[in-house]
């Protein structure tokens, strides 16, 4: 039987006790999950709770140790992706698979069965964007991937699977880093998806309302084990969260009142050039003092990472000025920066914030390197960083066998703790944290969350860049809605109405008076 002969609602693909082990861990135990045509079963879990393993093993990357899978009834062994796609599965990954120099057209027809032969671009064109006609879709063929929105790539994806036949679609995380609006866009493309019977399974760990909006079956996987399958409709946000983590969550961190002292970090007239040789920043002004959150709300592109990499030592700034605690700092080097008592933690936890290959020692190292108590006549005390790490590990309850894991193997929340710790723990007078709970789940988010709110008390001055306005409200003293590089006012955050904050973040002012 092939996969349009089954009727919606039928069972398409079903996995029945599957166990993965990986050292030191079983990251799936005797799962048992199914999909069928035309439903959106969403799966969700902690960062590390098993979800990407479970899909992986779904998809043909990895084989389990125990369990069996059944496609349309029948037993199967899918030896590696290419199995899975010679049956109509397709995965849309988490992070990008994509050839960033290459056109929309070209990453989507890579290693199509036609590759290796003559092929019709044309024809392809016409076929692709039917493609888009039929699901809601909205894309640039030509444009090179490189100059496209993360929601423009996560497209792409998209319709590379379903380009290449898939008719079951495993997406992986696929919100994760789009905007409001993006996401909108892609959940309407979804549910168009599954009226035509296509079987699907989105799973957005950190986004449950999104969650509730859009699937018809919820499954939850905590520490590797399946510890609820319900029905979307008898769920709610608070039973999802207690089901996630086992325990009672607070979705909103209380804004901590803290001792506010003098002007950390100052900043005037600032304006720099983009990557694509536009005007990013224009006139930026503010101030931040000890004990404070300043938060910067925003849809994505808007100038925000050009700030934090010209405050960085990242960017060259074009015109205007830093001080940090008094010292001008415009065009100090990120070291200089780093010795002044600046912190950062970048929005790119996987490139910028670590290196993948290297141990967690090893990552820790990066912010102790040029520490004295850290080295000796120019040598690195290993023995030493490796007791800090270890620390770290325990206290911010990193989950990974040891200090030895390579970063690439940790889930992002574990990942983004070390991120965290390793620049918490110098204690830095500026803290500059760029959209810290993007990808993450519940349970980390609120940990994160605490970890800023005690930077703060701690007499941190911290720059928050979030496209969270629920983060936003909850954590900010101060909050500047960004527009096309330009601050639209900075609000005292008991005068801050979301109304308000939204409409600035597009561009319009709904008061007119200086702020």
């Amino acid at each position: 039987m092939l996969l349009k002969d089954i009727k919606r609602g039928e069972t398409v693909l079903a996995a029945k006790g599957i166990t993965k082990r990986f050292p030191g861990v079983v990251a799936n135990d005797r799962i048992d999950y199914e999909i069928k045509a035309g439903e959106i079963h969403a799966v969700l879990g902690e960062n590390g709770a098993g979800k990407s393993t479970l899909m992986k093993i779904l998809f043909g990357q990895y084989q389990p140790d125990e369990g069996d899978i059944y496609f349309i009834g029948e037993k199967v062994k899918f030896k590696s992706p290419l199995d899975a796609i010679d049956r109509g599965i397709g995965m849309v990954h988490q992070h990008r698979k994509l050839v960033p120099a290459h056109s929309v057209i070209e990453n989507i027809i890579l290693g199509h069965p036609a590759a290796g032969k003559i092929l019709d671009l044309k024809r392809s064109s016409r076929e692709i964007n039917d493609l888009c006609d039929k699901f809601g879709f909205s894309i640039d063929l030509k444009a090179k991937v490189w100059q496209l929105s993360e929601g423009e790539k996560q497209v792409v994806e998209i319709l590379k699977a379903l380009y290449r036949g898939a008719e079951l679609l495993i997406m992986d995380e696929p919100t994760a880093a789009l905007t409001p609006i993006e996401t909108e866009k892609l959940l309407n493309s979804i549910e168009a998806m599954s009226r035509d019977d296509l079987a699907i399974v989105p799973f957005i760990t950190h986004k449950l309302p999104i969650v509730l909006k859009i699937s018809d079956k919820v499954t939850v996987l905590r520490h590797g084990k399946v510890v609820s399958c319900v029905d979307t409709s008898d769920a709610t946000e608070k039973s999802l969260a207690t089901e996630l983590v086992g325990r009672e969550i607070l979705f909103n961190v209380e804004r901590k009142k803290a001792k506010v002292g003098e002007v950390v970090l100052e900043v005037k007239n600032l304006s720099a050039i983009s990557d694509k040789s536009v005007r990013a920043l224009e006139g930026v002004s503010f101030s931040i003092r000890a004990g404070e959150i300043f938060g910067v709300a925003g849809v994505s592109g808007n100038g925000q990472r050009e700030l934090v990499e010209c405050l960085a030592g990242l960017r060259t700034v074009e015109a205007g000025f830093i001080s940090l605690d008094g010292n001008d700092i415009t065009n100090a080097s990120s070291y200089k920066r780093w010795k002044s008592g600046m912190g950062y933690i970048p929005a790119d936890r996987n490139h910028v914030g670590s290196i993948a290959d290297f141990s967690l020692v090893e990552n820790i190292t990066m912010n102790y390197y040029f520490d004295a108590d850290f080295y000796q006549r120019g040598v690195l005390n290993y023995k030493r960083i490796r007791v800090l790490t270890e620390e770290i590990i325990t206290e911010y309850n990193v989950k990974t066998p040891n200090a030895d894991v390579k970063a690439k193997n940790l889930s992002g929340g574990n990942l983004q703790k070390i991120i965290l710790a390793r620049v918490l723990s110098r204690n830095p007078r500026l803290l500059i944290v760029a959209l810290p709970t993007q990808g993450l789940d519940i349970g980390a988010i609120e940990f994160v969350r605490n970890k800023l709110n005690e930077a703060k008390l701690n007499q941190a001055a911290v720059l928050l860049i979030s496209e969270d306005l629920d983060e936003i409200f909850s954590l900010s003293d101060w909050i500047a809605p960004v527009y096309e590089g330009r601050f639209m006012g900075i609000i005292a955050a008991e005068e801050a109405q979301r109304e308000r904050v939204g409409a600035m973040m597009a561009g319009i002012n709904l008061r007119k008076e200086s702020i």
